[in-house]
């Protein structure tokens, strides 16, 4: 047996807007997500799998599998409705942590996970400095309601992906300036629930949970090894050297100049930074990444969450040939890349590490017999799981991992029938059904895993 941590949290992972529904039930304000016109074919977010109306049933299903955490995310405008405290959105995220813990599974919220007050984003969003003592204020609330229960909080989901991929989900173009100001706010807004996260002398840890990962050269070519200290560093170091280190990375800095997008940065904004630092690092690993030396080519924008993009002078994206690919999004499959991350993350930040988000979206089929056959699902995490074994054999010292997803959930590009979970929801794009829960072959298996705390020989 390949047996991990005795303590290591095996879990899985959803976001509010993805699974909740119950878009406008209870005083909810609609977020930028509810308002958002979905990408052609596929379905807004209105019901998704319809959690909130659903959640016992789903955590028994949790209890089941086998969960020892869920990572979840609290919406925003559940909580708090135009900028008021809501009662009862409270109350249902008191009632799923009770749940949880009830079942004897860790909580894991994220504070923010892409779906900000759409109030907020008609003032300007995050490029509005006005959004991060709002930010503090929701997390205040959040610390006081909850504190007590909660020992693993996550501050703001893979903000280098909404930041990279701003403009494909808003509909809009915003310059470089406005977009890297925007997240200047969000670190600082960060420090600053961290730092009264600290100081409200609460029993956890908390910590950002970036998309983090590593970044091959094309080639043996210097340039080609520059260009890859160049994408991580705007990858990857720009948001988690200011979020554990208290200060921004001297190469992102260099480019975000080149871009004309370097943001603001206020006396005061320096200490908060320096003076408030994260205690582990909770990261999303999907894939690695490929670069050469730019050939002073057209600036590409990200296309979602996975995708790269070229800067001119400094790097250029390119096709790894030694990796497969998904069959959504075209994402390189890279289990080796894990371990590789990890290691560059815990050697360069020696704090803990959680996997929050690993997984592979398909076209999952139903049959007559209400079973889902996916074993392609199976390969995949199981060739993560070892590589994480192996990284920490290797030493990094991993809290936990919870792959995306625990149900199936609404994919913020591909709809409905890129699904995730362990557990099938039957539901499509543009036809509710019953939204019964089956579990996959996939829930089955991961079941075992936990049982024997790790993978088979």
């Amino acid at each position: 047996m390949k047996k991990f941590p005795k303590n290591f949290l095996w879990g899985a992972s959803t976001s509010a807007y993805q699974v909740e529904g119950g878009w406008n039930q209870d005083g909810k304000e609609p977020s930028v997500q509810d308002i958002r016109k979905p990408v052609p074919d596929t379905t807004d977010f209105k019901v998704a799998s319809d959690h909130y109306n659903r959640y016992k049933e789903d955590v028994k299903l949790f209890k089941e599998l086998g969960l020892k955490a869920y990572r979840f995310s609290i919406s925003w405008t559940r909580v708090m409705s135009h900028g008021k405290v809501n009662e009862k959105g409270l109350a249902f995220y008191d009632n799923l942590i009770n749940e949880l813990l009830a079942q004897g599974i860790e909580p894991i919220p994220t504070v923010f996970h892409f779906d900000l007050p759409f109030s907020l984003q008609a003032e300007g969003g995050w490029a509005n400095r006005a959004t991060i003592d709002a930010f503090v204020t929701y997390c205040q609330l959040l610390f006081e309601r909850y504190g007590d229960r909660v020992n693993y909080w996550q501050t703001i989901n893979e903000q280098n992906m909404l930041v990279f991929a701003s403009r494909a989900l808003d509909g809009k173009t915003a310059s470089w300036k406005e977009v890297f100001q925007g997240n200047h706010h969000m670190l600082v807004a960060q420090a600053k629930a961290m730092k009264i996260y600290h100081e409200g002398g609460y029993p956890g840890k908390i910590g950002p949970a970036p998309n983090i990962a590593c970044v091959y050269p094309k080639s043996e070519k210097p340039e080609d090894m520059l260009a890859a200290e160049y994408m991580s560093a705007l990858r990857n170091w720009l948001f988690l050297d200011p979020a554990v280190y208290g200060r921004y990375n001297h190469l992102a800095m260099r480019m975000l100049k080149a871009m004309d997008a370097v943001p603001e940065i206020t006396a005061e904004d320096e200490q908060v930074l320096k003076e408030n630092t994260a205690d582990f690092i909770a990261f999303n690993y999907y894939n690695s990444m490929t670069v050469a030396a730019s050939k002073n080519g057209k600036q590409n924008d990200a296309k979602d969450q996975q995708s790269g993009f070229s800067i001119p002078g400094f790097f250029q994206t390119e096709t790894n040939q030694h990796l497969p690919i998904t069959e959504f999004s075209n994402w390189p499959i890279d289990p080796v890349g894990l371990r590789v991350t990890a290691n560059q993350l815990y050697e360069r930040y020696h704090l803990p590490v959680l996997i929050t988000e690993n997984g592979l979206g398909q076209e999952d089929t139903l049959t007559s017999d209400g079973k889902i056959h996916d074993n392609y699902r199976i390969e995949y995490l199981a060739a993560h799981i070892e590589q994480m074994r192996l990284a920490i054999e290797d030493g990094v010292e991993f809290i936990g991992y919870c792959p995306w997803s625990a149900i199936d959930l609404i994919s913020t590009h591909e709809g409905f029938r890129k699904r995730y979970g362990f557990v099938y929801v039957n539901r499509e794009d543009f036809d509710l059904k019953d939204l019964k829960r089956y579990k996959k072959d996939s829930f089955f298996w991961y079941q075992q895993v936990i049982q024997q705390n790790g993978l088979e020989k």
